[in-house]
């Protein structure tokens, strides 16, 4: 942990209860609306792979919550939650990933690849560590037009072993660009573990190499990780350039799918339960009066329901936009 990851503190006491609650909205909503697809996944409705967040949402809320709307983020193929702690649209979201033409790609994108440039939400991508450099293009742009604006690049731990990882390290490092790396690190690509992966797991102090701030949130809080991105988001905005977060969290389900899979040998069940114990979902809600949660949660459950009636009323894409948005002014 670093020393201004203590000095920021681990407590809720600089959040008014608008703050908490905000906050706890984005977390519930993003669990429930995860759980609504695992859910529904069974039946064949979604036409889509997902790739779930449960367990994963706190990285998402605690960095998207200090960002203004004009900020951009490029979230990862896991990307439901960035996504909505963004502001994306949650009909767009469930129509996408039931393939119908409301969709936000118009249902041809599929749960990969999110985009919702309404609320700056850049497109995601299967590709391992692919939207790292499109957020790195971003924030070039950002700063060539001289706004105060920044750009949020989400990745898993697995991206870091992509070389366009540490090419864009130096690149943003080098020009000064508002850009904040977020890494995701769950602990696994895949089913293999860091440990099988990395020599030593001292990621930070390899992205501070490149001569800028890096930070780590070992347990998952959330109110450490919305501090310490709130002080590297302004101080990327004061032109001093690029930062790093590692968040070590935990997926509870399965790599791809709806399911748990700690029966498939490559984890134990075990290691899941110091997360549930510290559910950041529970911790925030837990910090609100009971009735003001319910209020919160029942609205939350309105909203999903409305969602998937929108999804499953609306139309499949017309074979007449198969070649929309795949060519230059198409």
């Amino acid at each position: 942990m670093s020393t201004l990851d203590c000095q920021l503190g681990t407590s809720a006491a600089a959040l008014d209860s608008a703050d908490l609650e905000r906050v706890y909205r984005s977390l519930r909503l993003i669990r429930r609306a995860e759980e609504e697809v695992a859910r529904i996944y069974p039946s064949d409705k979604i036409k889509s792979p997902v790739h779930l967040s449960i367990g994963q949402e706190a990285v998402s809320v605690g960095v998207c919550d200090v960002l203004r709307h004009d900020d951009v983020v490029a979230p990862t193929y896991r990307g439901h939650a960035a996504f909505l702690a963004k502001g994306g649209s949650l009909r767009g979201l469930f129509a996408e990933l039931y393939g119908r033409a409301t969709g936000v790609t118009g249902g041809k994108g599929g749960s990969m690849h999110l985009i919702d440039m309404s609320q700056n939400v850049l497109g995601a991508s299967a590709v391992v560590g692919t939207t790292i450099p499109v957020a790195l293009g971003y924030a070039l742009a950002l700063k060539r037009m001289k706004t105060d604006r920044v750009a949020v690049t989400f990745f898993g731990d697995g991206a870091t072993e992509e070389g366009v990882f540490t090419e864009s390290l130096n690149f943003a490092a080098l020009h000064k660009l508002p850009v904040l790396f977020v890494c995701e690190n769950n602990y696994y690509a895949i089913h293999t573990p860091i440990t099988r992966r990395w020599a030593t797991g001292w990621l930070c102090e390899r992205v501070q190499t490149y001569g800028m701030p890096a930070y780590q949130v070992e347990d998952g809080n959330i109110f450490r990780l919305r501090a310490l991105a709130s002080e590297a988001i302004e101080r990327m905005r004061s032109g001093h350039g690029p930062a790093f977060i590692e968040c070590r969290t935990y997926r509870w389900r399965e790599h791809v799918g709806p399911n748990e899979d700690f029966d498939q040998g490559y984890r134990a069940h075990d290691d899941l339960h110091p997360w549930l114990e510290d559910d950041q979902v529970q911790r925030v809600g837990g910090m609100i009066s009971g009735e003001r949660r319910s209020e919160i949660d029942s609205e939350i459950e309105l909203a999903i329901r409305d969602a998937v009636a929108f999804a499953e009323a609306s139309p499949s894409p017309h074979t007449d936009t198969l070649y929309t948005n795949v060519f230059a002014g198409r």
